[in-house]
């Protein structure tokens, strides 16, 4: 769903551009109570993770296919202005150095891809976790479920959108068919992803998936044959083991250096969502070159390496560390102010 340049006029790009400004100055600010010990470390790597995941597009439909939007994922994972964060480091990157999304639609794609999907799957996800079981079960299925109406929520984004500023004279009623109806599958495919990938999470180190922290049951007391609440304890204490990031960061790094570097290079090659509806309906028509079209990684390849998959391994590599490494530092600057604010002499 990444918008090409020349989609959407100067002014409708000016106002998602305005808008996705103020939404960042806020998603930092409430990031700072966001990003505490546990979490800090991980939001860059949750940027890497979803920067790695969205070259490995899916089939899902013919000649169609989608990738991971993460909104859903970085939200349940780091939290809602986190999250807002995460996909717009990624966004960033995407951009500038691989002219993947219009830098003039910079706005547009901020707007449509990291506030609209971070917003509405937190939303979704937050109320279903209030109505169902307290399980880590229940945080796996609500974020399944937060995930899938994400995708088609953004798809209904971009059509208002267009509606507003679009540069080419199509339906509306036909774009908004084609953009929901495609993306209602891809969202599918979203929401396996971010299902999985909370579930993996929460087996392995539960204290750190931000959506499933305060869902411990409490323990309950027969009292004159009633079931009441235990008296509060305390939480227990962590054990040494799980109190250490540093074998899971090891890992899901590993994992985003592999799912970019080597299984990217059998992700579907037919145009996504956007890129289909755009090609079907004649929407592509005004689309401009990318101004970094020149870039050496332009189009997830390195320049002048002829072999494809070492090209495009190479690219993806690339991407992960300049991600993790962007966002780690964002993250850390966020983190260090949050602490700088609450230290007894300020």
């Amino acid at each position: 769903m990444h918008v090409p340049d020349g989609f959407i006029n100067a002014p409708t790009s000016a106002a998602t551009g305005v808008l996705a400004a103020g939404a960042l100055a806020v998603s930092l600010k409430g990031a700072r109570r966001e990003l505490d010990e546990r979490t800090a470390p991980l939001a860059g790597l949750v940027a890497a993770f979803i920067f790695a995941v969205q070259m490995l597009n899916f089939p899902v439909a013919a000649g169609t296919s989608g990738h991971l939007l993460g909104g859903a994922l970085a939200a349940i994972l780091v939290g809602p202005f986190t999250g807002v964060l995460c996909v717009s480091v990624v966004l960033l990157m995407q951009g500038i150095l691989f002219a993947d999304g219009g830098l003039t639609a910079l706005g547009v794609n901020i707007t449509d891809m990291a506030i609209v999907t971070t917003v509405v799957a937190y939303a979704v996800f937050r109320g279903l976790v209030k109505v169902l079981p307290r399980t880590r079960r229940s945080v796996t299925v609500a974020s399944f479920l937060a995930a899938l109406l994400s995708v088609p929520a953004a798809a209904v984004a971009f059509t208002l959108i267009y509606a507003v500023g679009g540069t080419t004279d199509v339906s509306i009623g036909k774009v908004a068919t084609a953009m929901i109806g495609v993306h209602v599958l891809i969202g599918l495919g979203e929401a396996v992803i971010t299902a999985l990938t909370v579930g993996a999470v929460i087996a392995v180190r539960p204290d750190l998936v931000y959506g499933a922290r305060g869902l411990q049951q409490r323990l309950k007391l027969r009292v004159g044959g009633e079931l009441v609440d235990a008296p509060a304890t305390g939480p227990a204490p962590v054990p040494a083991a799980a109190r250490s990031h540093r074998r899971l960061w090891i890992t899901g790094l590993v994992t985003s250096l592999v799912l970019a570097g080597f299984v990217s290079f059998y992700a579907s090659a037919s145009p996504d969502g956007l890129e289909k509806v755009a090609a079907d309906h004649g929407i592509d028509g005004t689309a401009r070159q990318h101004a970094s079209a020149d870039s050496p990684l332009a189009d997830y390849g390195v320049k002048d390496v002829d072999d494809a998959r070492l090209s495009g391994g190479l690219a993806g590599v690339i991407g992960v560390g300049v991600t993790v490494a962007a966002g780690s530092a964002v993250f850390w600057a966020v983190r260090r102010r949050r602490a700088e604010s609450t230290s007894p002499a300020a």
